[in-house]
């Protein structure tokens, strides 16, 4: 999540720090006689993949095909969450659309559970799998900006920040994420939120069109004019309809400044600060964003209740913007200043707590009414074995004037997006006291909650759980699932099932 400069124990930071880097890719055949490799299908049942069939796909491959024991296979099962240790039958790591298309023919014959891996974010695991095929998509990631027709085409493996990267020096911009490493894929399907996004809209208001592999293996482009159902479902309704080889996005002309950073407080002042986000966040002008965060670090390091900010207005008027914030008073710390944007989104990258073994409960609200504040004060209480931290996404603006059935995205009316989050030390064998502190303080919160953010979905969430949060729009998302995805290959995600026949 956040907070670079209250991390200071070198074992929370030397896991932070750990995040992929990019790779080049040079595939090579797969040599000698491969044995059959125990696996398992999507409804659960245990198979055996000939040997023989793997080399085959192997042979069709541009880019790699992993076994366990191989060279990089390690590094791919992995997510950034290390609580999540899971080891596929076989791992594909495709470098162009026609590798994913034989990877889902592959899976389709076999009937084997699929995970897709984009940034490996997942808070629920899905990005990996025990036993079924994982499609990581590390080594297919490109960038192209049109600036004339302020459009970015992305493939599906890329990170938001080699599209920031791309489309800053035209002074053109997308709103994606607030973490750099994050993949393109997962969050856009989700949603997307970020820190411009209250000014331009969410992640999926500014995709124009998507391509995408679905589980026929058939490369389907959707678009408002092109298989404009799909498109409407593509955006917002999670990974359900197959691999997005491309994502087209529109572009914003901004300003590559922004005013960004934070200001922190002591503990003691958490109800203060979360009184003043309750009052504000409902009012402040699009052009900024604002997120609280209460926290408390691991062993004896103080907690802190603070507010990061980013403004992306006119550099004239951002004080004005940010003057209610000032009256919370001196704070312990202000690093508010004019940074480049891309600055801004790599701020957080090297303390997301996903990148430590960590546990996350949230939803969405629309308002937060005094009794919440009285409930997240009361109940936060830290403990030296592990790192705890409340805290939201800020909503709303550009993206909250959008129809709930605009896209499959169904939760316009959401304020933030309220989440609590415990890490704890990664040799710690026995995760269950982390995890049950921060259900029962989740408990406490959800009733002042409506629905959930899928890409922050928590790893126990059912089924009528998911199907209750696309609200209105589920019976469509049933069409959509059934049409394109019948036998329900595609269900590590937000899954909405098809309807059988």
């Amino acid at each position: 999540m956040k907070r670079r400069d209250f991390l200071q124990s070198s074992l929370w930071t030397a896991a932070a720090l750990s995040v992929p880097e990019f790779r080049a890719v040079h595939a090579t055949a797969r040599p000698g006689t491969v044995a059959d490799v125990a696996a398992i299908t999507g409804d659960g049942r245990e198979i055996a993949l000939r040997g023989k069939d793997i080399q085959a796909l192997a042979a069709k491959l541009h880019g790699e095909l992993l076994l366990a024991g191989d060279g990089g296979y390690d590094d791919a099962r992995h997510i950034l969450n290390p609580s999540f240790d899971k080891h596929p039958a076989l791992i594909v790591q495709p470098v162009d659309v026609p590798d994913i298309q034989a990877a889902v023919d592959f899976a389709r014959a076999n009937s084997l559970l699929v995970a897709v891996k984009c940034g490996g974010h997942s808070h629920s695991g899905q990005s990996t799998c025990d036993k079924g095929m994982q499609i990581d998509l590390s080594k297919f990631r490109s960038v192209k900006v049109d600036p004339q027709a302020r459009r970015v085409r992305v493939t599906g493996g890329s990170l938001l920040g080699q599209v920031d990267k791309a489309t800053a020096p035209h002074g053109l911009v997308t709103p994606l994420g607030t973490v750099s490493h994050t993949g393109v894929g997962g969050l856009t399907l989700g949603g997307g939120f970020g820190r411009i996004a209250r000014k331009f809209g969410m992640a999926i208001d500014n995709v124009e069109s998507v391509e995408i592999v679905t589980a026929d293996g058939k490369l389907v482009r959707a678009s408002s004019s092109e298989n404009p159902e799909l498109y409407w479902g593509a955006r917002g309704g999670s990974g359900n309809f197959g691999v997005v080889t491309q994502f087209e996005f529109k572009l914003h002309q901004m300003q590559r400044d922004v005013v960004a950073g934070s200001v922190a407080f002591p503990l003691e002042r958490a109800r203060d600060v979360l009184t003043l986000w309750s009052e504000y966040a409902p009012v402040a002008p699009d052009e900024l964003y604002i997120d609280p965060t209460v926290m408390q670090p691991p062993g004896n390091a103080p907690g802190v209740a603070m507010l990061q900010v980013c403004y992306c207005g006119p550099q004239a008027d951002a004080e004005k913007a940010l003057a209610p914030i000032r009256k919370l008073g001196t704070p312990l710390k202000d690093s508010i200043k004019t940074i480049e944007y891309v600055q801004a989104q790599r701020a957080n990258d090297s303390t997301d707590t996903r990148a430590i073994a960590s546990y996350l409960k949230g939803g969405f609200v629309p308002k937060v009414p005094g009794e919440m504040i009285n409930a997240m004060v009361d109940g936060f209480h830290g403990d030296p074995r592990r790192m705890t931290v409340l805290f939201a996404q800020h909503c709303g603006g550009a993206g909250s004037r959008v129809a709930d059935s605009a896209t499959a995205f169904a939760h316009r009316y959401a304020l933030g997006n309220f989440m609590t989050v415990v890490a704890w030390p990664i040799g710690d064998k026995d995760p269950s006291p982390h995890i049950e502190a921060a259900r029962t303080y989740w408990k406490t919160l959800e009733p002042f909650t409506r629905g959930f953010y899928v890409n922050d979905m928590a790893r126990e969430v059912t089924a009528k759980d998911i199907n209750e949060n696309y609200r209105s729009n589920y019976p469509r998302l049933v069409a959509l699932k059934t049409k394109y995805d019948p036998t329900n290959l595609f269900r590590l995600n937000a899954n909405v099932t098809p309807t059988k026949t």
